[in-house]
């Protein structure tokens, strides 16, 4: 089976998204299937082999200029090309683009129009390269905001398309006014040219539904799994003081700043604990670190910020430093990747009780689960296993065994291939009876 996914460039950070878009399409090839993992705005950044394609789709310079400038839209495409470079849009990525929603409403919306809007270039490019040059037996977009190719991709390709939803809603809540709702309107009409969408959890299964007006039948359940290569951590009990830690983007919706203050009540009552955080910190976020740093500065020695780890290894290496790790985010997490990371380590976590945690937590056992934006809450949580040593070193082995047996990409791939070929076979089916499955494909063959 040939398989498309088509994935969105983090610029120039580890992007938890487009990583887990990498280690599924690695799992896939590995079973041996072929994929084509098609980056979009810009290159994608991963800590493992990149099996993603040289050629970017949607390039950011591009996108931005034919949106910015009308007189860009004329200038030919062969011209323009070369602005689509992987290393170009690399070099430009570390100095100018922003993935802020406050500042890109009217961009979104141009995007979401598709054949209609600035970018209609862009978008005829990649949905004919799908439907008439690659021809792949199915498709996935791994993004929402990617469906304004959708209309056009439907007038050359017949076969199943997915979109895989991984935080989207995050974005587009924080688009301002009249963007935010004008976008909606676009994704929820694209929405039904779709033939599923795929979640990791349950609860944003029935989330998105509401959040995008689409059917709830539409969503289907699709395993989280990482590739538990490389994560040899063990769950162990230690001698040396406790260590929490952080690792996830350095930025208010992650809830950085609640953790610092939930480590000083912490440090407070308990003044030989350690603090080690991890973690992309970008140019938007600067100004909000540099907020927080008196907050670090009274932590004293016994507060580490390690930066982004650069490799794999670099990361396993971090996560087996810790005792409890902990990323409180102020938003409904969807997924949850740090979590099983930790866990494959041998590392409890200390959680908010909302989004997809509570289903990670209660199935692995491998944590606690706290009141959400509480401070407090989250440094009982802590002092509870930091205090009892024998429950903390329990929840590690569960959580431990049950990533190690149920998350690895074994699982993924399986649920992938099972709802790609159910898919194929049901459309050719319907095919073969002259009906179509998916809204936009003619109904007599």
């Amino acid at each position: 089976m040939h398989i498309a996914i088509i994935t969105a460039g983090g610029a120039g950070m580890f992007c938890g998204s487009c990583m887990h878009d990498n280690t599924w399409a690695r799992a896939l090839q590995n079973a041996g299937h072929e994929v084509s993992l098609i980056p979009t705005y810009t290159p994608i950044r991963v800590d493992e082999t990149n099996v993603s394609t040289d050629r970017i789709f949607f390039g950011g310079l591009n996108v931005y200029l034919d949106y910015r400038f009308p007189i860009w839209q004329k200038i030919p495409r062969g011209w323009t090309r070369w602005l689509d470079s992987p290393g170009l849009l690399n070099l430009v990525t570390r100095f100018a683009i922003s993935n802020d929603a406050q500042e890109l409403g009217a961009l979104t919306v141009a995007m979401l129009q598709g054949s209609d809007g600035p970018n209609f270039r862009e978008t005829h490019e990649l949905a004919d390269f799908l439907g008439q040059d690659l021809q792949p037996d199915v498709i996935c977009f791994s993004n929402i905001l990617l469906s304004g190719a959708m209309p056009r991709l439907r007038e050359s390709f017949s076969g199943p398309v997915f979109c895989l939803l991984q935080g989207d809603d995050i974005f587009l809540a924080d688009l301002p006014e009249p963007f935010a709702g004008r976008a909606l309107e676009l994704i929820n009409s694209h929405g039904q040219l779709f033939d599923g969408f795929l979640t990791h959890s349950d609860y944003y299964s029935d989330f998105m539904s509401g959040f995008l007006g689409l059917p709830r039948e539409k969503f289907i359940h699709l395993p989280l799994g990482i590739d538990l290569m490389g994560h040899d951590g063990q769950p162990l009990q230690r001698d040396e003081p406790p260590t929490i830690g952080y690792f996830a983007r350095i930025c208010p919706e992650k809830g950085f700043d609640q953790l610092l203050t939930a480590f000083g009540l912490l440090q407070e009552r308990h003044p030989h604990v350690r603090f080690r955080a991890g973690g992309y910190l970008g140019k938007r976020d600067a100004a909000f670190f540099k907020k927080l740093q008196p907050a670090i500065d009274a932590l004293g020695p016994a507060f580490e910020f390690v930066g982004s780890p650069e490799t794999h290894a670099e990361k396993v290496a971090f996560l087996k430093s810790l005792d409890i790790l902990s990323v409180p985010t102020t938003y409904h997490e969807p997924k949850g990747i740090y979590v099983l990371e930790a866990l494959a380590n041998g590392v409890p976590v200390v959680q908010p009780r909302h989004g997809a945690f509570p289903e990670l937590i209660n199935a692995s056992g491998g944590g606690l689960l706290v009141d959400p934006d509480d401070p407090q809450a989250l440094m009982q949580g802590w002092e509870s296993l930091i205090l009892d040593p024998t429950h903390r070193l329990k929840l590690a082995q569960a959580g431990h065994t049950h990533v190690h047996e149920r998350y690895g990409t074994d699982a993924l791939v399986d649920d992938s291939v099972r709802i790609f070929q159910t898919a194929t076979a049901d459309m050719a089916s319907a095919g073969a009876s002259g009906v179509s499955t998916a809204p936009g494909i003619a109904e007599e063959r």
